[in-house]
């Protein structure tokens, strides 16, 4: 498939959401053979501790008891990574990709601040600078790596209706979506259904609307939103969601000869305040899938190819009343592809003994993500050391080495 001017009005005209996914391209005028960077963003503070459980610390259970799924080996159990951790049961592609080499989970990390703010932590996430600023650190990188090539078309394609403000910039991007489903996902209706549950009149209301989509009164007390896999709500079959979609044309794009190179997507559904042992594992499902359905769009291409996975901040190490977590600080990022250097877990971990929490509630951070992200851009994009200042503009960020393999 060319990406052309043609190819991007044509998507820009005839664009659909995708309920909370959305997908943007950038990239270059080179070969086959260049390396590919595809960034997630995953929305809403994903729970690092239960994606990525530690369970060989012996403070774990003392937290959170009730959220630590059995050890690897039991029924229900987590994937084992080494002894020490173990992966989340709906992560198992993630989990094949680790047993290859190519997954590298990457804990308590987190970013350059210290909001709790959604809204402001993913536009600090976005932007990578110490201050909020118009463009993100993505953009900047693929202005940097475009070099001298001036493509009349533009560099790079945006699937979404909306371009993230990790993507905008003076690098030029379009704006695409795929006809597809316009219904919000099941999670979604969860969180409008409890952000109501109190209101005398907007409550019962939206609860007898859901009933009438097909959710249970269980499923609607219990917060397990979810529908049943292959069924939506209304018990009827299933298309391939949004994300799993967005992936797959990711994929296949990134694939060809002079397409885009980097691409960024995004998911929600990580906010899980409460019901999060049953919650947590449907949006897992779907990362596992999209990344699952990059690799094969990307085919010979997912050799060159590294997928960073990451959110705007972890969650408190300490179960809440309601059976989830709020928000917190150090959490987990996932890097997978062909070009990464896994079958390991890095990162520092910090413990979890009380004196050892960030302000007495958090997984404490020892890993800046912006290194991390550094550390690709340079190692697998080959972005010059001297122009991370440009990328990260503030505070001198240091490039982590060793997360990628060279191609």
């Amino acid at each position: 498939m060319m990406i052309s001017r043609r190819t991007a009005l044509l998507g820009l005209t005839s664009a659909w959401t995708l309920g909370r996914s959305s997908l943007a391209f950038a990239g270059s005028s080179g070969g086959p053979d260049d390396p590919r960077l595809v960034v997630i963003l995953l929305r809403g503070a994903l729970d690092g501790l239960s994606a990525v459980t530690p369970y060989g610390d012996p403070d774990l259970a003392s937290y959170r008891r009730a959220l630590v799924l059995p050890e690897p080996g039991q029924e229900g159990g987590l994937l084992d990574l080494g002894g020490f951790y173990g992966l989340h049961p709906s992560l198992v592609t993630l989990h094949g990709l680790y047993g290859q080499g190519q997954m590298l989970p990457i804990h308590a990390v987190a970013g350059h601040y210290r909001s709790r703010s959604h809204f402001e932590a993913q536009d600090y996430l976005e932007s990578g600078a110490d201050e909020r600023l118009g463009s993100g650190w993505l953009n900047r990188a693929v202005s940097v790596l475009q070099g001298k090539a001036n493509r009349p078309d533009g560099y790079g394609l945006a699937m979404g209706l909306t371009v993230p403000l990790l993507l905008r910039g003076s690098a030029r991007v379009g704006s695409y979506a795929p006809a597809g489903s316009q219904h919000p996902d099941a999670d979604l209706y969860g969180q409008i259904l409890a952000l109501n549950a109190s209101d005398p009149v907007t409550g019962p209301a939206l609860r007898n609307a859901l009933k009438a989509r097909g959710f249970s009164d269980a499923a609607m007390t219990q917060g397990g939103m979810a529908a049943a896999p292959g069924v939506d709500a209304a018990g009827k079959p299933r298309k391939i969601d949004a994300f799993t979609q967005l992936s797959t044309a990711a994929g296949e794009m990134l694939a060809t000869a002079h397409g885009p190179r980097v691409a960024a997507l995004e998911i929600g559904g990580w906010d899980t305040h409460a019901g999060q042992l049953g919650r947590l594992g449907g949006p897992l499902a779907q990362l596992d899938r999209g990344i699952g359905a990059l690799r094969q769009g990307l085919g010979e291409s997912w050799n060159r190819t590294v997928v960073l996975a990451l959110t705007e901040f972890g969650r408190t190490v300490r179960i809440n009343g309601t059976g989830g977590t709020d928000h917190g600080t150090g959490t987990v990022a996932f890097l997978a592809g062909g070009a990464v250097a896994g079958g390991k877990v890095g990162g520092t971990w910090p413990g979890l003994r009380s004196g050892q929490l960030f302000e007495n509630r958090d997984l404490a951070p020892t890993t800046d993500l912006r290194s991390v992200v550094a550390g690709v851009l340079c190692d697998h994009l080959h972005l010059p050391q001297h122009a991370v200042g440009t990328v990260f503009p503030g505070t001198a960020v240091e490039p982590a080495r060793g997360l990628v393999v060279p191609v």
